[in-house]
């Protein structure tokens, strides 16, 4: 019987929704303040914001290239098979199994917790004194799990209801923050208190997702149009919806404001209207949380399955349930290793540096496969090239080479921890290649591939 295959049920329409869904999280409100303590100004922290826009558009492109030239499941995974190798993509799938996804949905999962518990905490002081804070988050992911693994039409129309509730909480941020009148008097002027490239990191981070959407190759209809078309409205959007959100932070609260303050968000919507404000922002950022964090668990479920259509050691990852119609497995495994962070570390922001490194190193890895694929593999076709090829790719490419370097300063024993992880990978892939873990191969990586 032949093995269950995905199927393209979605539309531009699904995919421009999950890709704003993962971009737009809580991310915004926990790090605009910390953006605007690396910058001087109102124009430094737009500055910031601009530049985060301008360099995920340049990923995006890059993304965007690929993507039309390969729409298969697996994204990166597949384009780091074609240019590098075997290695290459199986290196990525593992990273992504093991550090990357599980450490971004943990993240996420965990600002909707604590402003969950906020909410439990307001309405039933004595629940949330018996409910920790992880409980809710360990939750928030299981129910998540559940829904996503259900089918792939349960999945987007939760997506598409979570990520229309975000954009409605988001014009009523921006809206009642432009109709305030700032009080800045009474707040004084912060020192710089976080250095401008770990502002980036937050930035980017804030960013991250516009590359969800070359997962989605192979479920999605006529991709060679609307992979490109989505990253390209996708980036664009969130650029624009960044900017007009701090404008709404800088209108109402000043810069030092901004700066001096940890709930930006509750504090902006407080000035105008401030009964409701705290419980209205708990709502608005739970919602906005576990929007993100379900699309993570949609599209990281995706690499998983890709791996383990190549790799014998991870095949039960690699099989479409017949009956639901998802990788019902990548998607339980991914759901406990997420749980697993929560449980070890339990704290947003040491999350967010654990997987940084590994996202910005193969960030590079991927956008340089941009040239290599150009030398190696120049007759396939590509429907979509890179806007200002070669300097586009170089650009986001060395960026994310720094970016990398420098969350492994920021916390060396976070770089320890991902190195031991690497080198497992490399192992395992070792003893694949001695073929001890050998699979069927369903990727073309091209001649001279090892």
């Amino acid at each position: 019987m032949p093995m269950k295959e995905p199927r393209r049920q979605l539309t531009l329409l699904d995919a421009v929704s999950l890709m704003i869904g993962v971009i737009i999280g809580a991310g915004i409100y926990q790090n605009a303040p910390m953006v605007a303590r690396a910058t001087t100004s109102s124009w430094g922290v737009i500055g910031l914001w601009a530049l985060g826009g301008l360099l995920s558009m340049m990923g995006a492109m890059s993304y965007a290239e690929l993507a039309t030239a390969y729409p298969r499941a697996g994204g990166d995974y597949v384009y780091l098979t074609r240019a590098y190798g075997r290695w290459a993509g199986f290196l990525f799938g593992w990273c992504q199994l093991v550090i990357v996804r599980p450490g971004d949905i943990a993240a996420l999962a965990l600002v909707f917790a604590n402003h969950g518990h906020a909410i439990v905490e307001s309405a039933t002081p004595g629940l949330a004194s018996v409910l920790p804070t992880k409980v809710l988050a360990l939750a928030g992911i299981a129910a998540l799990t559940a829904v996503n693994a259900m089918g792939v039409r349960f999945g987007k129309w939760m997506q598409n209801a979570l990520t229309a509730a975000k954009v409605a909480g988001i014009v009523f941020i921006v809206v009642v923050g432009y109709a305030a009148v700032a009080p800045h008097a009474d707040i004084s002027e912060p020192t710089v208190a976080v250095p401008w490239e770990l502002a980036l990191i937050l930035v980017l981070f804030t960013f991250g997702g516009w590359n969800e959407m070359a997962y989605l190759a192979a479920e999605l209809k006529n991709p060679t149009r609307n992979i490109a078309r989505g990253l390209v409205i996708g980036s664009v959007g969130v650029t624009l919806i960044y900017l007009v959100m701090n404008g709404a932070f800088l209108h109402t609260l000043g810069h030092a404001g901004l700066a001096a303050t940890n709930t930006v968000a509750q504090d902006t919507v407080g000035v105008r209207l401030p009964r409701i404000a705290g419980v209205a922002i708990n709502v608005m950022i739970c919602v906005s949380s576990l929007g993100a964090v379900s699309g993570l668990v949609f599209t990281g479920s995706r690499i998983s399955y890709a791996l383990g259509r190549d790799y014998r050691l991870f095949a039960w990852l690699g099989q479409w349930h017949p009956r639901y119609e998802t990788p019902l497995r990548a998607l339980l495994a991914q759901g406990v290793l997420a749980s697993s962070l929560i449980v070890i570390l339990g704290d947003f922001l040491e999350t967010l540096i654990y997987t940084s490194a590994a996202v910005y190193a193969f960030y590079t890895a991927t956008c340089l496969s941009v040239l290599v694929l150009r030398v190696r593999d120049p007759d396939t076709e590509r429907p979509y090239r890179v806007t200002g090829y070669p300097v586009t790719v170089l650009a986001f490419a060395a960026t994310a080479a720094y970016l990398m370097v420098s969350a492994l300063r920021y916390r060396p024993m976070h770089a320890v921890a991902m190195g031991g992880l690497l080198l497992l990978g490399l192992f395992l892939y070792a003893l694949h290649r001695i073929g001890r873990l050998a699979g069927p191969q369903t990727i073309e990586t091209g001649p001279e591939s090892n």
